[in-house]
């Protein structure tokens, strides 16, 4: 089976093929499947978001696609950057502008508890949606640290492994991180999916 992502973030896509290539699943870029779709993110939830994209590339490539919607959620920012994580800031700044806009707004916050969610939705040309979402519980570390990974992956720090995702291999970020729990569940729900039709 072939989907083709909703996103042109080749790290995107080459984390979805390592996770949904033991099912069978092919992921192609958007590029491939021959479509370019800019989708304006109205959602308020990272689920609006996720269908939003899903929907937009599926109607405009005739075959099933997959979107996924993520974002950092800090505490002390009330849930921001939030939905807003890729454009925090404004447009110009790029991951390591964005992060360090981001420490900069918690100096001095000595609660730094945050939470990366992530919601996948797959949507089929016959009108079958499959959605899932993970979170992944973390602090926000006072420098960045690690040269692995993308966003805010450098100040995104994980207690229990005492790393930040920027430190870790591509295997221990798919076994902790919030895609990869959602794409745990997602291949479950798409193999139940698969199976009946």
């Amino acid at each position: 089976m072939k989907l083709v992502l909703a996103s042109k973030n080749k790290k995107k896509l080459a984390e979805l093929n390592d996770i949904l290539s033991r099912l069978g699943v092919q992921v192609c870029s958007e590029a491939e499947a021959g479509v370019d779709v800019e989708v304006e993110e109205t959602g308020t939830t990272f689920e609006e978001n996720s269908l939003l994209k899903a929907k937009a590339v599926m109607e405009a490539s005739g075959m099933p696609a997959i979107a996924d919607d993520s974002g950092l959620c800090v505490d002390a920012l009330n849930g921001a950057p939030g939905v807003y994580s890729a454009r925090y800031g404004g447009e110009g700044l790029d991951d390591t502008a964005r992060y360090r806009l981001l420490l900069e707004n918690l100096r001095g916050q000595m609660t730094r508890t945050a939470r990366f969610v992530s919601v996948i939705t797959c949507c089929f040309p016959n009108g079958d949606v499959i959605s899932a979402r993970g979170e992944c519980p973390g602090t926000i570390s006072y420098a960045p640290m690690g040269e692995g990974g993308f966003g805010y992956d450098p100040v995104f720090f994980v207690p229990g492994l005492k790393k930040t995702f920027a430190q870790l291999s591509p295997e221990e970020k798919n076994a902790v991180s919030h895609r990869g729990k959602a794409l745990e569940q997602f291949k479950t729900k798409l193999e139940e999916y698969l199976k009946k039709n």
